[in-house]
């Protein structure tokens, strides 16, 4: 089975998230049959393609690379799966923007009800993501603490704190 019939025999497949992607791989090794591609012509491409791509691009085709080889593999099209040894490069992690306390302050005075303000408070002073605070529920408040329980990402559990004047923002909403 050539490169470019992969998507066209499967529903399973994500056309449009994949398709560039495909077009870029075919561009660069040609319209190969599966079992034609190697591992080291796997990584020539992507050796070629790191020259003009940012390590999260990178990471992506990678991805990309992997999942159709995998798919392929599933599918019977293939008896080895040559991307098994490709590694996505090591990337920095990127340091979280934050507000300083004059956009802060800004953002409270613009607040047109209490119940944004009260959300704005407690986002701010507790660092959650909105995420987080859409599933608290009021039983996972302590108001003599002034702590929350709160589930974050991968449903970790984590305490977080606010401020008594947050309390008071939100014992009235």
């Amino acid at each position: 089975m050539k490169l470019t019939n992969a998507f066209w025999d499967s529903a399973r497949i994500p056309m449009k998230a994949y398709s560039l992607q495909l077009k870029m791989l075919v561009r660069e090794l040609g319209d190969l049959e599966f079992e034609a591609v190697t591992l080291n012509l796997l990584k020539d491409y992507l050796a070629r393609v790191s020259e003009r791509l940012k390590p999260n691009s990178l990471g992506h085709r990678i991805r990309f690379v992997r999942y159709l080889f995998r798919f392929a593999f599933e599918e019977g099209h293939i008896t080895r799966n040559p991307s098994l040894k490709l590694r996505e490069p090591k990337m920095d992690k990127r340091i979280p923007k934050f507000l300083i306390e004059e956009d802060v302050i800004h953002l409270k005075i613009t607040c047109r009800s209490h119940r944004d303000h009260t959300l704005l408070e407690f986002l701010y002073c507790a660092g959650c993501r909105v995420g987080e605070v859409q599933k608290i529920n009021i039983e996972d408040i302590n108001w003599e603490n002034c702590s929350a329980i709160v589930n974050g990402k991968g449903s970790k559990q984590r305490e977080v704190y606010f401020t008594t004047e947050c309390r008071v923002w939100l014992k009235r909403y």
